[in-house]
């Protein structure tokens, strides 16, 4: 059975959209795409890497995979760690508006998300990855599909944008895992699902 991950950049105040450049979704009217960018240091380059030999398969929302497919499969170095993965492994993308996909190795997942996440993660061996996915995030949270939350906070907040934490979001607990931070202030925090929060009174 495979475990599922969910690599995630956030801001501080927990906004997760557009965060490699100023096209990538405007949606809403956001204005601060690309809040990412200034902090992609050698550090965090070295930590993406590292997250990259793992994955057996990658499950992105529609709009991600959108913006992944429109990039990696013109990027061809075969030293390149990320486009090497992406391009090469297989990709599931959970969509209701795709009829099809020409990324090569591109399965898509049209019916009720949550029950064919769980299949597919019954299906397969190793680290099924997603990369951002915000909203494809938000509905597998609640049903305890996300094993394990690697959340990349960076310095910087916005007040706009959509979030991840919303209200609403089912009440999870998790452990805390690994930290490290980037030269540049990113703070990478890796967390595994336990369950349901526990409560108590001071």
């Amino acid at each position: 059975m495979a475990t599922l991950s969910l690599t995630q950049f956030l801001t501080l105040d927990g906004v997760h959209q557009a965060p490699g450049g100023p096209q990538e979704d405007p949606s809403g009217g956001f204005e601060h795409g690309g809040w990412s960018v200034p902090y992609g240091d050698e550090d965090f380059g070295q930590f993406m890497n590292e997250v990259f030999t793992r994955p057996t398969a990658f499950l992105l929302g529609r709009r991600t995979y959108e913006i992944f497919a429109g990039y990696w499969p013109k990027q061809t170095d075969p030293d390149d760690p990320v486009a090497g993965k992406l391009n090469a492994l297989p990709k599931y993308v959970a969509t209701t508006t795709l009829t099809s996909a020409d990324w090569a190795g591109t399965t898509l997942l049209r019916g009720d998300v949550a029950k064919e996440v769980a299949e597919l993660k019954g299906s397969l061996d190793g680290e099924i990855q997603m990369h951002g996915s915000g909203g494809l995030a938000r509905t597998l949270l609640d049903h305890d599909l996300i094993d394990t939350l690697h959340l990349l906070v960076f310095p910087v907040i916005l007040g706009a944008g959509r979030r991840l934490f919303s209200d609403g979001v089912r009440p999870t607990a998790f452990r805390h895992t690994a930290a490290r931070t980037t030269g540049s202030g990113v703070a990478i925090h890796t967390y595994e699902l336990v369950g349901r929060p526990e409560y108590g009174s001071y």
